[in-house]
C-alpha cells in the first residue's frame, strides 16, 4: 500500500485502525498527524514500530503544515479521523471548535491532497448522526440515500464536512470515499463516552447517569469491526461512493446500563436519571447492506459476546483511564516536530 497519511490517528478509532494497518501489511508506512488534545492520546500508539509509524503533532486546520507534509511524504492513501466528536461539548461548550476542526480542517486537508501526485484514495470517516433521528419504534433504517438532517452542532459539522468531500470529488476528481458508522465501543475509548464513563463511575461506587428516560436506541459496532470496514472502503471502495457501517445491534442506553449493572452485581439504585440534553436523537440505525454486498465486509463481534470483555478491559486498566484523563500530549520521543 505504500505510504498512508492518517489525520487524527491517535484517537480511539484512528489508533485501532493504524494497528490494523501495520498488522495486515508489513510494507505499509503510516504518517499520523494528531493534535494530541484531550482525546488524541499518544499512549494509544505505544509499542508500534518507529520505523513504520511517524507521529507528528499538529492540527488539520494548519494549511501550511498539511501542504508541507503532503509534499514531503507523497501518500498513496489518506484517511481522516480528525474531528471534534462529543455531542455534549458541541451543545454546551460552543460549536465554533467543531466547525473549525470538522469543516475547515477537512477543507484544508482536501486542498492539500489535490497536490498529492500519487494519491489513489481518500477516506472520510463520518457518522450516522448526519442523517438525524429515526422513530423509536419501527424497523426503518438509514440508507446511503437518506437525506442529511443533522440535529446537533456536532452532527451538522460532520454533514458539512461530508458535503465538502463530495464537492472535491465532483469538482476536482479527488478519489474520495465516505463511510458513516454507528456508535463504536471497545478498549481505549476516551472516558467521556458512555460505556467507559459509566464503568468508571461504577468502579468508584457512583451511579450511572442516564439522560431523560434512557430509551435512546443506538446501533453498537465494535471498533475492530469498524476498522475492518474502513480498511475495505479504503482499498476497495469506489470513489464518490458512501458506505454505511452498522452491526444490527440496536440497544437502548438504559438496556446497556443494565448490562453493566449485572456485571458489577448492582441493581437499578445505581442509576440516576438526569435532565435530557437538547435535541437528543431518539434512534439511530443503519442499513449496511451496501458495504456487505459490494465490499464483502461483515461484523464479527456482537454486544452479547464481547461486551463483558470490553467492560473488563476498563476495570483492569484503571491506570490507562487516569493517564487518559490527565493527558496533555506535550512530550514524547516518538513524536516528530512539524
Amino acid at each position: 500500500m505504500g505510504t498512508i497519511f492518517v489525520t487524527g490517528g491517535a484517537g480511539f478509532i484512528g489508533s485501532n485502525f493504524i494497528r490494523l494497518l501495520l498488522k495486515r501489511d508489513p510494507s505499509v508506512r503510516v504518517v499520523c498527524v494528531s493534535s494530541l488534545n484531550f482525546s488524541g492520546n499518544r499512549e494509544n500508539l505505544r509499542g508500534l514500530s518507529k520505523k513504520r509509524l511517524t507521529l507528528i503533532k499538529g492540527s488539520i486546520t494548519d494549511a501550511a503544515l498539511m501542504a508541507r507534509l503532503i509534499k514531503k511524504y507523497k501518500p498513496e492513501y489518506a484517511i481522516n479521523f480528525a474531528a471534534e466528536s462529543h455531542v455534549d461539548r458541541s451543545i454546551y461548550g460552543g460549536a465554533e471548535q467543531f466547525v473549525r476542526t470538522n469543516v475547515l480542517g477537512t477543507t484544508v486537508l482536501m486542498q492539500a491532497l489535490l497536490r498529492a501526485p500519487h494519491l489513489k484514495k481518500f477516506l472520510q470517516v463520518s457518522t450516522d448522526e448526519v442523517y438525524g433521528a429515526l422513530p423509536l419504534h419501527g424497523k426503518k433504517k438509514f440508507t446511503e440515500h437518506s437525506p442529511l438532517r443533522p440535529n446537533s452542532p456536532y452532527a451538522s459539522s460532520k454533514a458539512a464536512a461530508d458535503l465538502i468531500v463530495r464537492s472535491f470529488f465532483v469538482t476536482y476528481g479527488l478519489p474520495a470515499v465516505i463511510t458513516r458508522c454507528s456508535n463504536n465501543y471497545g478498549p481505549n475509548q476516551y472516558p467521556e463516552k458512555f460505556i467507559p464513563y459509566s464503568v468508571m463511575r461504577l468502579v468508584r461506587g457512583e451511579p450511572i447517569a442516564i439522560y431523560g428516560d434512557g430509551l435512546y436506541v443506538r446501533d453498537w459496532v465494535h471498533v475492530d469491526d469498524h476498522c475492518t470496514a474502513l480498511y475495505a472502503a479504503l482499498i476497495k471502495g469506489k470513489p464518490g461512493e458512501i458506505y454505511n457501517v452498522g452491526s444490527n445491534d440496536e440497544v437502548s442506553n438504559l438496556a446497556l446500563a443494565r448490562r453493566m449493572l449485572r456485571y458489577f452485581n448492582k441493581d437499578e439504585s445505581s442509576v440516576v436519571y438526569v435532565k435530557d440534553r437538547p435535541g437528543h436523537d431518539r434512534r439511530y440505525a443503519l442499513d449496511a447492506s451496501k458495504i456487505k454486498r459490494e465490499l464483502g465486509w461483515k461484523p464479527k463481534h456482537s454486544l452479547a459476546k464481547s461486551f463483558e470483555s470490553v467492560i473488563g478491559w476498563y476495570v483492569q486498566n484503571p491506570g490507562w483511564i487516569r493517564r487518559a484523563l490527565a493527558h496533555t500530549g506535550t512530550t514524547n520521543t516518538h513524536i516528530k516536530k512539524a
